[in-house]
């Protein structure tokens, strides 16, 4: 076969992974070229996901800000509002953004090359433009970036019309009155919520008897109460036997019985690595559940020389995951030491309000440390910033050791949760005690003050506990003895 071109390595994938791969490797001076298949570079984070989500989001709560002070605005929803009109700044995001990535892959990550790519042995990648353009490229490494896409159940045909996935959710023209979303994951929960609050009548179906059951149970408690408050509803431990498009409504039937009716449906139930295409098997590579990619430490394949990164890999699938993924990744192949594995992994997920962790779970945290952890909480209604913001449903924890000291865990429900979460990460990467946050000044009036609350607990508790220890009776022969 003759090689168009050598490089030192190929990126197949433009995603957050991709990207940062590539950019790490050229600054260590590879030569390398990236492979994309969409008509945009970026991955399905900025055309699919992450981007237009979180833009639907922004106007969701602009709407509800303006529901609360309707009297002041004489503000009312049209009845066919269309989902694009509530994303009007999305063309302008979504072309700021990839301009800015497609200038700053060509500047600092190598060549470009637009087509599918397919590997003919592990050194080899063939690429296809939608032309037919066959270009053969040769590379001493590869990392797979080829993210992910919806898995859809047998039993639920997805249209795209009136049966949707996480991909073609907001192909939405109009506004529905009501939607059923399938799913109790981090994609169904974030997009309940989101058109909960700009008033659809929403429905969320799952198996499980709470959604986001790896959150801490006070924080989804809290985000349920306010997704109810809203109008949605959470139907838990329940199976979907069928769902249907009768011509008028979506028809879902549930194994108890139940049906629900719907103008739209969401499913979202997971998703399936972008492997199938790739033609991993004549390498043998190993592949496991959904078709991901099995790595090691330094995110290398079973196939030497071949790396993966980012959702082809499996959990957590976060874009900032994949960013870290995708810079270890390079600095392996470049012959760089990793100095230590990922620990530390803030979860971030865009709901109304947004929910987010870093650390132990309180659970992790007793199986560790024992029942005697001390737990600090802080309701935001509490938290000045909090009452002028208007926040009733946000809580900051913090989970300490038995001692009272150090950080294991910090749980945020709340808007701002997800940027709120980088002051506890901190906090617990460089080894902070609780008492940093009662010694040091942070700016008032902020949400952040819910830490200084929270710590003031924790503190509170191990005062009551060494003073409950002191006046025991067996302390108290001590110093009797001792007077003796």
């Amino acid at each position: 076969m003759n090689i168009d071109q050598t490089f030192d390595l190929i990126v197949i994938g433009s995603g957050p992974g991709g990207q940062k791969a590539a950019t790490e490797a050229t600054k260590r001076g590879l030569k390398v070229a990236i492979v994309e298949r969409e008509r945009a570079v970026g991955g399905t984070c900025v055309h699919l996901g992450t981007i237009p989500s979180k833009t639907l989001r922004e106007a969701a709560l602009t709407i509800a800000t303006l529901r609360r002070n309707a009297d002041f605005f004489d503000f009312k929803l049209k009845e066919d509002m269309e989902v694009s009109t509530l994303m009007r700044r999305l063309d302008t995001v979504l072309q700021s953004y990839t301009g800015f990535i497609s200038e700053y892959l060509g500047i600092n990550s190598g060549k470009l090359f637009q087509g599918r790519a397919c590997f003919v042995d592990p050194h080899t990648v063939l690429v296809t433009t939608v032309k037919g353009k066959k270009i053969t490229l040769r590379a001493r490494n590869t990392v797979i970036a080829t993210g992910s896409r919806p898995r859809t159940p047998q039993q639920i045909p997805v249209d795209h019309e009136h049966i949707l996935d996480s991909d073609s959710i907001l192909s939405m023209i109009y506004l529905p009155r009501s939607l059923t979303v399938i799913g109790a994951g981090v994609i169904a929960s974030e997009y309940a919520s989101i058109f909960s609050l700009l008033g659809v009548q929403v429905t969320m179906i799952d198996r499980t008897p709470r959604p986001l059951m790896f959150m801490e149970p006070e924080l989804t408690s809290k985000f349920l109460d306010h997704f109810t408050r809203n109008g949605g509803t959470y139907i838990g431990n329940a199976r979907v036997d069928e769902v249907e498009w009768n011509g008028f409504q979506t028809v879902t039937r549930l194994d108890n019985g139940k049906e629900i009716a719907s103008d739209k449906l969401l499913v979202a139930q997971g998703r399936l690595a972008n492997t199938e295409t790739l033609n991993l098997e004549a390498l043998g590579m190993k592949t496991g559940r959904n078709g991901t990619i099995e790595v090691d430490e330094t995110y290398q394949t079973s196939v030497p020389g071949i790396y993966a990164v980012g959702d082809v890999i499996g959990p957590p699938s976060l874009a900032s995951v994949s960013m870290e993924q995708g810079r270890r990744a390079a600095c392996a192949i470049a012959g760089e030491n990793i100095s230590h594995q990922i620990n530390i992994v803030p979860i971030g997920i865009y709901a109304v309000p947004e929910l987010s962790s870093v650390g132990l779970s309180e659970e992790e945290a007793r199986e560790q440390y024992g029942d005697d952890i001390i737990i600090g909480r802080a309701d935001f209604d509490e938290v000045a910033r909090g009452q002028i913001a208007g926040i009733q449903d946000g809580m900051l924890k913090i989970i300490s050791d038995p001692e009272g000291k150090k950080i294991l865990g910090v749980h945020i429900v709340s808007e701002g949760a997800t940027d709120l979460i980088h002051v506890g990460e901190m906090a617990i990467i460089n080894g902070n005690e609780v008492d940093t946050y009662l010694e040091n000044i942070m700016n008032f009036p902020t949400l952040g003050e819910a830490y200084r609350i929270a710590a003031l607990s924790i503190v509170n508790k191990r005062a009551q506990r060494a003073k409950k220890r002191a006046s025991s009776p067996i302390h108290k022969l001590i110093p009797e003895t001792e007077l003796d």
